[in-house]
């Protein structure tokens, strides 16, 4: 998911009068599902086993890997196809060649590239935190996890539902998938192959299929069953489909058709609750009431806790990296009637909630 996040608005203030509004509504309504962003992100280095385990131990009910293809056609998780912010990939002097640049969805990146790799060559690399400035702590886990598959990540929710007693699903991302189906690496039939031989592939298996791109979740829908997402953002749109918004795809009539070939919405959490000229929360659009008229679940994403992510009103000091008032946002998304949300701190999500 982007990282680009806009600052916030007025209703998380506001949010015990919303909950406290509408109290039949909220007794009816499931409780809201706590999806660990890459893990416990905020914690330690995204991506890895041990965000993941730490997501589980804080009381999430998905944990979310992003999907991308390796030379050799293994589905690994990365937020990028680029790993030099992810991995200690430019220490490795066997690799130098292999950096490149490419234009990806229509941005020129240069880097290390998953699928210029192989998967026994990407086992070799360690991850590390990619936002050094903002998540100190989390360095002092740099070197100590390698990239995993997305059947590692598998093994783990399997592996963990039956320790605690409780379903832990994945919410898997496909990335780039235009892009990687023109390189000749489409993940749409590999991802269906892998949820088929885990028994994971039907409409109630613990798992949700996320993409940005409107084509592969149509794809998949006619690969298996389960439950898909289209994700959208308070920008640009769909990288296979030039000259669609996501604006117009978030309308009445476009909410309907994304209900054609998918069960939820995943917007950005700031085009439920937006921003008020005070840089306080303001009230809630109407995006998760048509959503839900549709028949869409709503999961935004992602809430984290760091001042540089939060809007003004809601900042503790001036220390972009110093936790502000998130439990703000997160009260506020959930009396707004959300479904589900993202964050990079599942722990703080999963309290709010309670």
């Amino acid at each position: 998911m982007m990282l680009t996040r806009r600052a916030l608005s007025k209703a998380a203030l506001a949010a015990p009068a919303i909950a406290l509004a509408m109290p039949a509504l909220a007794a009816a309504r499931p409780k809201p599902i706590v999806i660990a962003h890459r893990g416990a992100s905020g914690e330690r280095p995204e991506h890895t086993l041990a965000a993941y385990r730490l997501a589980i131990a804080e009381g999430c009910d998905f944990i979310e890997p992003d999907l991308v293809v390796t030379r050799d056609g293994a589905l690994v998780v990365r937020h990028e196809n680029e790993i030099s912010g992810t991995t200690d990939v430019a220490a490795h002097a066997e690799f130098a060649a292999r950096r490149t640049t490419k234009v990806v969805d229509g941005e020129r990146l240069t880097g290390w590239f998953v699928e210029d790799f192989t998967l026994a060559e990407l086992k070799t690399l360690r991850a590390r935190e990619r936002l050094p400035q903002l998540r100190p702590g989390n360095t002092a886990y740099d070197g100590q996890d390698a990239i995993p598959t997305f059947q590692e990540v598998i093994d783990l929710a399997k592996a963990e539902s039956r320790r605690t007693g409780r379903v832990i699903g994945v919410y898997p991302e496909m990335k780039h998938p235009a892009f990687l189906s023109a390189a000749g690496l489409p993940p749409e039939a590999r991802l269906a192959d892998a949820l088929k031989a885990n028994g994971w592939h039907g409409a109630d298996a613990p798992v949700f299929i996320q993409c940005f791109e409107v084509g592969p979740l149509k794809t998949i829908a006619r690969l298996c069953d389960a439950p898909r997402v289209q994700l959208v953002s308070d920008e640009g749109g769909p990288a296979d489909l030039p000259g669609v918004r996501y604006a117009d795809m978030i309308t009445a009539d476009g909410l309907k058709a994304v209900a054609a070939y998918a069960q939820g919405l995943g917007p950005a959490w700031s085009q439920i609750l937006p921003t008020g000229a005070d840089g306080a929360l303001a009230a809630p659009t109407r995006l998760v009431a048509d959503a839900h008229a549709a028949g869409l679940k709503v999961h935004p994403w992602t809430v984290r806790a760091e001042n540089a992510f939060l809007p003004p009103a809601l900042r503790r000091g001036t220390d972009p990296a110093a936790h502000g008032d998130v439990q703000a946002v997160l009260k506020a998304l959930y009396a707004a009637g959300v479904d589900g949300l993202f964050s990079d701190f599942p722990g703080l999500a999963a309290e709010a909630r309670g």
